[in-house]
């Protein structure tokens, strides 16, 4: 089957809900997007909100706080809202990868494997149905003699050390307190919760998710998603390969990729929308599905303007489905900086501003382009 890119990125915007349209809980496209980033909770509330006709700020903090989405260090390291059950699947092959017994990674952090898997255990005793602010997590644990030189590392706001005991299921993300981050278990957090599965029984799980909204892709993007390429590539074949049927290899204009085989009808189907407008935010899931690496997305002489320093990834305009510039608010103005200097179709991009607006709670901006 041969496709184009402008078929994928016409499919994949109504995949990923961001063509406008649909009235849709926030469960439902945190389970779509196989996650929202959020690192900076304000861009994940963004990231949903902008996906719903009717955007409602700040809708994502009760599902938090209410385990129909659970917080945790997933996809890349990084902190993610995630559905329950595809937390599960990830948190399980991230883990597979083992990263905490490799040596550079015990020579950064300063704990060996067994020091890893006794802070497991004893997290998971600590945690046991209770709710702890991070300072309360680290003083029940350097309590024990044992865990006391790890004090400093442990109480780090970039949670390195905490990270393996997140992808072998032994603590997530509480509900926020203030500005307390907080810790808790996923089975007091998560009604139903059933552990980590196996990662052979997880890999069809995520695969398909993954596929699902950010297809078609290959085995190499799916692991440069889910762990910055961490896994063995034989395993990660291997996990593709025996999905079998359930995937379609496609041709886009050269690359060869896999699409569900459920929605190959559907993608061959599809018209392209060349001109469609759209603002998304900062981290938005649009462009780290596929990556900022991937070229036909977003052009490689503007990778820069996109992801920035300390892992920054700016909000970002899209016209018909490829990113073309970036924007920012100051005040009551939002600024768009497209790429070649072209200007967007002014009613489209007024609109896109309006919905920026609705989903942050603002009254309305007024749109300058560069």
């Amino acid at each position: 089957m041969h496709l184009t890119w402008d078929q994928v990125f016409t499919w994949r915007l109504r995949r990923q809900y961001v063509t406008l349209g649909v009235d849709i809980g926030v469960t439902e496209i945190v389970e779509r997007l196989c996650g929202v980033q959020a690192q900076v909770t304000a861009a994940a509330d963004l990231a949903v909100a902008l996906r719903r006709r009717t955007p409602e700020p700040g809708a994502l903090l009760p599902e938090l706080a209410g385990g129909t989405v659970m917080k945790t260090w997933a996809m890349r390291g990084t902190l993610h809202a995630l559905a329950p059950e595809l937390a599960a699947a990830v948190l399980s092959l991230i883990g597979s990868a083992r990263t905490w017994e490799k040596p550079t990674w015990q020579r950064t952090f300063g704990a060996s494997p067994a020091e890893v898997a006794a802070l497991v255990d004893a997290v998971s005793q600590v945690l046991d149905g209770v709710v702890l602010s991070r300072d309360e997590l680290v003083d029940a644990l350097v309590a024990d003699p044992a865990f006391h030189r790890l004090g400093a590392e442990l109480r780090s706001g970039w949670g390195a050390l905490l990270k393996p005991l997140a992808w072998q299921g032994a603590l997530c993300h509480g509900p926020a307190q203030g500005n307390r981050v907080t810790f808790t278990s996923p089975s007091h957090l998560i009604r139903g919760w059933r552990g980590l599965p196996d990662p052979d029984a997880a890999a069809p799980v995520a695969i398909t998710a993954y596929l699902g909204a950010y297809g078609p892709a290959t085995p190499e993007s799916f692991d440069a998603w889910l762990s910055r390429n961490s896994l063995k590539k034989t395993v990660v074949r291997r996990w593709f390969s025996e999905l079998g049927e359930v995937l379609t290899e496609v041709d886009i204009a050269g690359r060869r990729s896999y699409v569900l085989t459920e929605h190959a009808d559907e993608l061959a189907a599809t018209e392209p929308l060349c001109t469609s407008v759209h603002l998304l935010g900062a981290f938005d899931q649009y462009v780290l599905g596929p990556g900022t690496g991937d070229t036909e997305l977003l052009p490689a002489a503007h990778r820069a303007r996109v992801s920035r320093a300390a892992g920054w990834i700016s909000p970002i305009l899209v016209i018909g489905g490829r990113i073309a510039g970036t924007w920012e608010i100051g005040g009551n103005d939002l600024s768009v900086t497209t790429f070649d200097g072209s200007l967007p179709p002014t009613r489209d991009l007024k609109a896109a501003a309006d919905h920026v607006a609705a989903a942050i709670g603002h009254s309305g901006f007024a749109v300058h382009v560069a």
